[in-house]
C-alpha cells in the first residue's frame, strides 16, 4: 500500500481499535496451527489465565471469550442478571447505547443518565440515584470509545461499594491495559476487556472477570444463556482447558503480549501509551486545535476539526495520501473530529508520520496552522527526545 504524498510512508494503524500489531505479534500469528486439546497448548493456556489477573489486577480468576468485545459485555450481563431487574446505566456516546440496547434486549429495565458527548458523568449525581432507589448494578464505559472521554471510575466505586445489592459492572475495552483500572481495589464487580485494545492483538477475544460479589449471583440469573454462560468456562478453566475451541492462535500471541508486560511491568506498558498521548496533545496545540474532552484517556484523543473542514473527508485524505488510518466521529460528532489512538504498536517513527499527515492534510483542506510546518516537525521532534 503506498500513499500519493511527497514523502513517502508505510502503511500504519493508529486508530482506536483495532491497532497496528508488534512485529513478533505478526510472526506469532504466522505460525502453524497447534490442537487445543494437546499439552503444548495446555502450558500456554495456563500461563494466559494467570497473566491476565495482573492486568486486571485482581486475585479473582479472568476468563477468555471467543468474541468481540461486545460478546464480553453482553456476557457480564447475562451472567448477573434476571428479567425484570433494574440497572442504572451511563450513556455518554454510542458504547453507552450499545450497552442498554443489550440490558433491554433481555428485559432488564433500565434507567438511563444521559451524559452530553465528550463530558464526564457526574458521580455524585450516581450516588444520588442509588440512595433513591434499588438497583440491581450500575453500568458504565470507563472510557467512552466514540468521544475519547475517561470516567471517574474509582469514585464511582466506592460509591457502588456501599449499596451491597447493587453490581458496578464495567465495560473497560478501551481502558484496560492502557489507563490504571484495578479491578479489586476500585470495587468492581465485572469487568470486560478486548483483544483489538491495549492487549495488541487483532480483534476476536474478549476477557471477562467477576468479583466475589458478582459470582454470588450466578446461580439466581435467570436470563437464558449457553455460549456466554460463564459457568461453562469455569468447569473447564478448572480442568486446565477451554470449554469451546480456543481460538489458540490469539493465545499464543497474548502469551507473548503478557509475558511483555509481565517482564517491563504494567506501569511501563501506562506510560508508553501515555506518553503518546501526550505527544498528541502537544501536536494539536501547535496546530491551533482542540481535544473534545477535557478528561481524557491516554488510550485515545479525539481532536475537533476546523469547522470549515469535513473531518471525514480530512480523515479519508489522510488514509490515501498518508498511507494512515485514523477514525472519524461517529452520529453527532460525525465530520466534527477524528479520533486518534495511543494503544498498539506505535514507535515515534509513527508519531511524526502522524504529525506530518495531519497538518499536510489540513493544508490540503485550506486550513493553515498556526505553526509553519519547519518549526512544528522540529519542535515535535524535540519533545520526543526530551520524553
Amino acid at each position: 500500500m503506498q500513499g500519493k504524498a511527497d514523502q513517502h510512508f508505510d502503511y500504519t494503524l493508529m486508530a482506536p481499535g483495532p491497532v497496528n500489531l508488534h512485529p513478533k505479534v505478526r510472526e506469532i500469528l504466522s505460525e502453524p496451527m497447534i490442537h487445543h486439546r494437546t499439552p503444548e497448548f495446555d502450558k500456554i493456556l495456563s500461563q494466559v489465565l494467570k497473566r491476565l489477573k495482573l492486568v486486571f489486577q485482581t486475585n479473582e480468576p479472568v476468563y477468555m471469550i471467543s468474541s468481540t468485545g461486545s460478546g464480553g459485555m453482553e456476557s457480564l450481563l447475562v451472567n448477573t442478571l434476571s428479567p425484570g431487574d433494574t440497572v442504572l446505566a451511563v450513556n455518554s456516546g454510542k458504547f453507552g447505547e450499545r450497552w442498554i440496547e443489550m440490558a433491554k434486549a433481555y428485559g432488564v429495565h433500565v434507567d438511563e443518565i444521559k451524559v452530553t458527548w465528550g463530558e464526564t458523568v457526574s458521580a455524585d449525581l450516581i450516588s444520588e440515584k442509588l440512595k433513591a432507589k434499588p438497583y440491581n448494578a450500575v453500568l458504565t464505559q470507563a472510557c467512552e470509545t466514540s468521544t475519547g472521554v475517561l470516567h471517574p471510575i474509582q469514585k464511582i466505586g466506592d460509591i457502588v461499594k456501599a449499596h451491597p445489592k447493587t453490581l458496578f459492572l464495567v465495560d473497560a475495552i478501551t481502558a484496560l491495559g492502557a489507563v490504571p483500572m484495578p479491578m479489586d481495589q476500585w470495587h468492581i464487580d465485572g469487568l470486560v476487556g478486548g483483544s483489538q485494545k491495549a492487549f495488541m492483538l487483532p480483534t476476536g477475544m474478549s476477557f471477562v472477570s467477576f468479583s466475589k460479589k458478582a459470582q454470588a449471583t450466578f446461580a439466581s440469573s435467570k436470563i437464558p444463556k449457553f455460549y456466554l454462560d460463564i459457568r461453562k468456562e469455569i468447569a473447564a478453566n478448572a480442568k486446565g482447558e477451554t470449554f469451546f475451541s480456543s481460538n489458540v492462535t490469539l493465545i499464543k500471541a497474548l502469551n507473548y503480549v503478557l509475558t511483555e508486560v509481565e517482564t517491563q511491568g504494567l506501569d511501563s506498558l501506562f506510560k508508553s501509551i501515555q506518553r503518546r498521548a501526550d505527544f498528541t496533545a502537544e501536536m494539536i496545540q501547535l496546530l491551533g486545535l482542540n481535544s473534545y474532552t477535557k478528561s481524557k484517556s491516554a488510550s485515545l484523543t479525539a481532536v475537533v476539526v476546523p469547522e470549515t473542514i469535513d473531518g471525514q473527508k480530512l480523515r479519508e485524505l489522510i488514509e490515501t495520501e498518508f498511507n494512515l488510518t485514523l477514525m472519524g466521529g461517529q452520529d453527532q460528532a460525525k465530520g466534527k473530529i477524528i479520533r486518534i489512538g495511543h494503544m498498539g504498536y506505535i514507535v515515534d517513527a509513527h508519531l511524526m508520520q502522524l504529525a506530518t499527515a495531519l497538518y499536510r492534510g489540513l493544508e490540503k483542506m485550506n486550513y493553515q496552522p498556526p505553526t509553519q510546518f519547519d518549526d512544528y516537525i522540529t519542535r515535535l521532534k524535540n519533545w520526543a527526545t526530551q520524553h
